[in-house]
């Protein structure tokens, strides 16, 4: 996510242009937005004249650019875009006033949210925002003779590391291990979350089996595909597969398995959690909670007053925050979601056990 500007509106609404890079952004954006918000932005929209409807033409698509007072958002993820609609508010055509449109935002299409901004909402972005800038995978590509390291962050993918060997037989011939050691030494000092190791052959099977022995910490972070080439040609294979996507997304799951299996050992051994809307607001209302734990389309259900939860959950996370605790907002789409769902959407690793 790119943050373009920030600034004031009316009514003490904080206004945000944001361009979203990547599909994870449109999704993250799905969840900020909410009924009442204004999103602007460049569109098209057939406008229906006099003699169209003489002729029933059904009208010419005019570019526009319109404020559309939100009241519904869709987040088409195999349409690849983000579906906003709502009454228009302000318009370069001011007869288009008072009706509805639908903004349909993509990758890199410019909007500007105008909001009350929620703290997680805005921890949301900024977060989107970091990772933008920040390489979270290392896609190592190795062949025999050679190795290549890239980075990839959602702007690109940098070369850091390259690496020539010459292995086999001849006078300049070097050992195999002399390349996997060099690679190894390489990914262990890299800071990422994940790490592809792709090439052609069995030479990245036997890589992976060095590195697994002499590091086995990087070894826990690799995936291993299969490529007909090594270097920039090799990443190109990786990133049109979409392994990376893959990879991304299993690493998300495991942050939110490893806390979810912490929430259900604490359940089974009646030790420092609780769950469930009263429950949480309680520990949250004693300063006992270190982690709160909350469904995406269940805190949005409950922003949106669709929900049936007695306790404002805006003035739970606000409580958490302001006593020093993290909030942790889960993906429904994926299965650790899916459990703290059946728990009631929300749920809290404590500080202290509560009798």
């Amino acid at each position: 996510m790119r943050i373009s500007s920030r600034g004031h509106g009316e009514e003490g609404r904080e206004r945000m242009t944001l361009v979203p890079e990547n599909v994870d952004d449109l999704w993250h954006l799905s969840h900020v937005l909410e009924s009442g918000d204004r999103v602007s932005g460049d569109t098209t929209r057939r406008i229906q004249r006099d003699d169209d409807q003489l002729r029933d033409t059904g009208g010419q698509r005019e570019h526009l650019f319109v404020t559309v007072e939100v009241s519904d958002v869709e987040f088409a993820r195999f349409a690849n875009r983000l579906r906003v609609g709502g009454e228009i508010i302000d318009c370069s055509r001011e007869d288009q006033l008072g009706h509805h449109h639908t903004l349909n935002v993509e990758e890199h299409d410019e909007v500007t949210i105008e909001k009350h901004f929620k703290p997680d909402q805005l921890e949301r972005i900024e977060e989107a925002e970091q990772a933008a800038e920040n390489a979270d995978v290392a896609i190592a590509t190795v062949e025999e003779g050679e190795a290549h390291i890239h980075t990839v962050a959602q702007y690109g993918t940098e070369e850091r590391f390259s690496f020539t060997a010459p292995t086999g037989k001849g006078e300049y011939a070097r050992p195999r291990s002399e390349l996997f050691a060099e690679l190894g030494q390489a990914l262990a000092r890299m800071d990422v979350d994940a790490i592809i190791l792709a090439g052609p052959g069995f030479t990245k099977g036997d890589a992976q089996d060095y590195i697994a022995e002499n590091h086995p910490d990087v070894a826990d972070l690799i995936t291993v595909v299969d490529t007909a080439a090594v270097g920039d040609r090799g990443v190109h294979e990786v990133l049109k597969r979409g392994a990376v996507d893959e990879v991304q997304t299993q690493t998300r799951i495991s942050k939110e398995a490893e806390l979810l299996d912490q929430l259900m050992e604490g359940i089974a051994t009646g030790e420092k959690v609780a769950y469930g809307i009263e429950e949480v607001a309680e520990a949250a209302e004693f300063g006992a909670v270190e982690e709160l734990l909350v469904v995406d389309d269940r805190l949005r259900q409950e922003r949106q007053g669709e929900g049936d939860w007695e306790v404002d959950v805006n003035d739970v996370i606000r409580s958490v925050e302001q006593q020093g605790g993290d909030v942790t907002v889960f993906s429904g789409e994926f299965d650790p979601g899916r459990q703290l769902k059946n728990l009631g959407g929300i749920a809290a690793l404590l500080r202290y056990r509560l009798q």
